[in-house]
């Protein structure tokens, strides 16, 4: 269930506070242990959620940290549902003048 009085905590918040601190792994060594494809720009940007969580980034965060590709993808369903709720109710907001 969405928590209906905040948005939902962004991949990139739980993959910094829950997985690199943890592991006292910083950016630039997680960047460092996903390979040629990532850049510390890309992960800064996802955990700064400038970037979202895509089917491969999933896949690669899955696959580097033990867990599952849906984990990942359904913080960012989470977040994506949470906003296209938030886009709702204001156009509702909008056009009840009417």
């Amino acid at each position: 269930m969405l928590p209906s009085h905040r948005k939902p905590t962004s991949p990139g918040k739980i993959l910094l506070e829950e997985f690199l601190h943890p592991l006292n792994l910083t950016q630039f060594d997680f960047v460092k242990h996903l390979g040629d494809s990532w850049t510390k720009a890309k992960l800064n940007a996802l955990i700064n959620g400038k970037r979202p969580v895509t089917e491969e980034i999933a896949l690669d965060f899955a696959d580097a940290l033990g867990t599952s590709p849906e984990f990942w993808i359904g913080l960012q369903t989470d977040v994506n549902l949470w906003e296209a709720a938030q886009k709702g109710k204001s156009s509702k907001d909008s056009t009840q003048a009417y």
